[in-house]
C-alpha cells in the first residue's frame, strides 16, 4: 500500500514536461513487465467448436497470453519496446529483452498464426488487436537494437496475415462502427495507416484511404456533446478525426474538420474529462483510457496544425494529468492496459514543437 501511495504522488506531479523522465519511464515499465507473462486472470475471446479447443491461455496464445487479454498483451509488448527505444538505460532493460525474446519467438508467432488461421477465428481481434499488432511491428522495425530486428522478423508473418485480413475485410464493411470501444472502425484504421505509411505499402494505404473516405468523408457535426458513453476508452469523434487527418491533404482536411467538428477551432473550446466512479470495475475504468486517447489525438492535431489548434494542448494536458495516477493505483482492472494508453499520450506529447 505504501508503494502505491508513493507512485500515486509521483504520477500526480505536473505534466508540463514534454517527455517522461527516466525515473517515470522505469515506473511505467514495471506494469507490462509484471503482466507480460502473467497468465491469470484472463479473458479469452474464443469460439469453441468442440471440447478439444478448451486449453489454457498460454497454450492457445504462447506469445500473447499475459496482461488479461490478447490485445492488452500486444500493446503491453509495444509499451516495452517503445520504452527501450526511447530510454535505452532502463533499469530492467535486460529482463525486458529476455521476456520479449521468449514471447515473440518464431515458434510462438507461428502458433499465433495457426490459431488465427482457423476458419472460425478469422474475425479474432478484428480490428482492435490487429491495429495494435501493427503498432508493435512498427516499433520493432524502427529500433536499432539487434534483439528488435530479430523479433521484427519473427513477427512479420503475423503482420502480413493481418494486412491481408484488412484488405479483404474493409470493402465488406458497408457501414462504420462508431463506438468508443474495441470495435471502433476509425481507431482500427489509424495505427494500421501509420504502419502502412511507414512500410510504404501502397496497396494497404489505398485500401485504408479508399474505405475511410467512403465511410467518413460526408460526415458532419459529430455530436461531441454526447460523449462519453459510460464505458468508452476512445472518443468516436476524435478517432474519426484522427484517421481523416492522416489520409487527407491539409487543405481538404481542415475543410472537412470545419464541417465535422467546428467547435475545435474555437479558442474557448473546453471538454470535461471522463470521470471514473469505481476503478475496481473493469468497464468503468475505461474512462481513464478515454482521457489518454483524447489527449493523444489533441496532441497529434496540435502538432501538425499549431496555428489552428495550439489551444488544444492545455486540454490534452488536463486529460493526461487527470488519469495519470490511475495507471499505478494497484487495481489490475486498469493496470494491465492503462500504461500503454498513457505512453501513447506521452508519445504524441513529445512531438509537440
Amino acid at each position: 500500500m505504501k508503494k502505491v501511495i508513493v507512485l500515486l504522488l509521483f504520477f500526480s506531479v505536473s505534466v508540463s514536461s514534454q517527455e517522461l523522465s527516466l525515473q517515470q519511464a522505469n515506473h511505467f515499465a514495471t506494469l507490462p513487465i509484471k503482466c507480460l507473462q502473467q497468465e491469470y486472470p484472463n479473458k479469452l475471446s474464443q469460439l469453441l467448436i468442440d471440447s478439444t479447443e478448451i486449453k489454457s491461455p498460454k497454450v492457445l496464445h504462447p506469445a500473447f497470453y499475459g496482461c488479461f487479454d490478447w490485445h492488452s498483451s500486444v500493446h503491453g509488448h509495444w509499451s516495452l519496446v517503445y520504452l527501450l527505444n526511447n530510454y535505452p538505460n532502463l533499469d530492467k532493460k535486460d529482463e525486458i529483452i529476455q521476456k520479449l525474446t521468449i514471447n515473440l519467438s518464431k515458434e510462438n508467432i507461428a502458433h499465433e498464426i495457426a490459431y488465427l488461421s482457423k476458419k472460425h477465428e478469422k474475425t479474432y481481434e478484428r480490428m482492435y488487436g490487429w491495429t495494435w499488432l501493427l503498432k508493435l511491428q512498427l516499433e520493432l522495425e524502427i529500433s536499432n537494437d539487434p534483439y528488435a530486428r530479430v523479433l521484427a522478423d519473427n513477427l512479420k508473418p503475423l503482420t502480413n496475415l493481418l494486412i491481408e485480413r484488412y484488405i479483404e475485410f474493409l470493402p465488406k464493411l458497408l457501414y462504420p462502427i462508431r463506438v468508443g470501444t474495441h470495435s471502433s472502425t476509425a481507431f482500427g484504421l489509424t495505427l494500421a495507416w501509420d504502419y502502412a505509411e511507414f512500410s510504404k505499402n501502397e496497396i494497404f494505404k489505398n485500401a485504408i484511404a479508399t474505405n475511410a473516405k467512403r465511410m467518413f468523408l460526408s460526415d458532419e457535426n459529430c455530436p461531441m456533446n454526447w460523449e462519453p458513453s459510460g464505458n468508452d476508452f476512445l472518443s468516436p469523434c476524435l478517432e474519426e478525426m484522427a484517421i481523416m487527418q492522416r489520409i487527407l491533404p491539409q487543405k481538404e482536411f481542415l475543410k472537412w474538420l470545419r464541417n465535422f467538428a467546428p467547435q475545435l477551432f474555437s479558442k474557448k473550446f473546453n471538454w470535461e474529462v471522463g470521470k471514473v466512479s469505481d476503478r475496481t470495475d473493469g468497464h468503468l475504468v475505461h474512462l481513464d483510457g478515454l482521457n489518454f486517447s483524447r489527449a493523444w489525438n489533441f496532441y497529434y492535431l496540435a502538432n501538425q496544425y499549431p496555428k489552428e489548434f495550439s489551444h488544444l494542448k492545455k486540454i490534452a494536458d488536463y486529460h493526461l494529468q487527470n488519469s495519470l495516477p490511475s495507471v499505478v493505483d494497484g487495481n489490475y482492472e486498469g493496470e494491465h492496459w492503462l500504461a500503454s494508453f498513457a505512453l501513447r499520450a506521452f508519445e504524441e506529447k513529445s512531438k509537440i514543437k
